[in-house]
C-alpha cells in the first residue's frame, strides 16, 4: 500500500459514500486510477467497504473493556462463545496477564452488570475477570490507516566531513534517512546491525583498496548481498587509478566521480534503491 492508496483510504474513511470522481479530484489523479486502486485493495483483502454502526447513536452509551483469565485449553472455545453474544463488539485473544479481552456496549450500567453476572460468569473456563469503563473513544479501529513506511536508509561512508555533509543535505532533502561512517571498519560493523537500503562509499580512505575489500565483506553477508553499493570517489583523477581492480567481478553497483553534481547523486541513489 503506497501513499496514494493511503490517501484514498483516508478519504473513504471520512465519507464511505464519496465517489471515485470526487476522490480523483481531491488527489489530482484520474477516476480510472482511483477505481482500479480501490478494486485492487478490496480484491487483496486490504480494504473492506462496510457500514459502521455507532453504539452511542443507537442508545448504547455504556462501553466496557473486559479482561478475562481463561483456562488454557478453553481459550478458543470461550472466545467463540463470547463472539456470538450480541453485546460484544470485539474479542481478542492476547498474551500476557490476561487471555481474552473483549469490548462490549450496553444501554446502561445495570445492563453491564447483568451481562457480567448472568452471561460472562456462567461461561465454563473463565476463572477471573477485570472490567474497565470506557470514558471516551479517542480512535476506533475503522479509523486506522497503515502508517507511512520508514524512509529508505542510506549509509554514507567517507572520511571527508565536507562531502558527508553535502551528501546528507542532498539526500535528506529527497526524503532519505542518512547514517554515516568515517572509515571502512566502522561501516562494516554498522551494517551488520543497522538495516540500510544503500551504501555510498568513497574508494580512497584508510588505504587505496580498503573500500574495495570492505565492499566485498558487505556483499559476502547473505543479509546484505542485495544492498547496492555506490562508489563516489576522486580516484579517477589520482595516481592510484591503476591499482583499482578492473578484471574481476565488482561488488560495486555504480561508480560516480567526485566532484559529483547534487542532482546526479540524488537520481543515482533513487535509481539504485528502486531497482533493489
Amino acid at each position: 500500500m503506497d501513499e496514494t492508496d493511503r490517501r484514498i483510504l483516508e478519504l473513504l474513511q471520512q465519507d464511505g459514500r464519496r465517489s471515485n470522481v470526487e476522490i480523483a479530484r481531491v488527489l489530482g489523479i484520474s477516476e480510472g486510477t482511483v477505481r482500479k486502486r480501490i478494486e485492487r485493495l478490496i480484491a487483496g483483502g486490504a480494504v473492506t467497504i462496510a457500514g459502521v454502526a455507532s453504539p452511542e447513536m443507537a442508545g448504547y452509551r455504556t462501553r466496557a473493556l473486559v479482561f478475562l483469565t481463561v483456562e488454557l485449553a478453553q481459550i478458543e472455545r470461550v472466545a467463540n462463545q463470547l463472539r456470538d453474544m450480541p453485546e460484544v463488539m470485539s474479542v481478542y485473544t492476547v498474551m500476557g496477564e490476561y487471555d481474552i479481552v473483549l469490548e462490549a456496549a450496553f444501554e446502561s450500567d445495570s445492563c453491564l452488570m447483568s451481562f457480567l453476572r448472568d452471561r460472562v460468569a456462567t461461561v465454563p473456563g473463565i476463572v477471573g475477570s477485570k472490567t474497565c469503563h470506557v470514558a471516551h473513544v479517542c480512535k476506533s479501529t475503522h479509523e486506522w490507516v497503515p502508517p507511512q513506511p520508514p524512509p529508505p536508509t542510506v549509509m554514507v561512508v567517507d572520511d571527508d566531513p565536507d562531502f558527508v555533509e553535502f551528501a546528507r543535505l542532498v539526500l535528506e532533502k529527497e526524503g532519505y534517512y542518512i547514517c554515516t561512517a568515517m572509515d571502512c571498519s566502522e561501516a562494516v560493523r554498522m551494517v551488520s546491525f543497522t538495516p540500510v537500503d544503500l551504501v555510498m562509499m568513497d574508494i580512497q580512505m584508510d588505504g587505496v583498496l580498503d573500500s574495495w575489500n570492505a565492499s566485498w565483506r558487505i556483499r559476502s553477508d547473505t543479509r546484505l548481498r542485495d544492498v547496492p553499493i555506490l562508489a563516489v570517489s576522486s580516484i579517477t583523477a589520482s595516481d592510484y587509478l591503476s591499482m583499482f581492480p578492473t578484471d574481476s567481478e565488482s561488488p560495486i553497483a555504480r561508480f560516480l566521480p567526485k566532484p559529483v553534481d547534487a542532482d546526479q547523486l540524488a537520481k543515482e541513489v533513487a535509481r539504485l534503491i528502486s531497482r533493489n
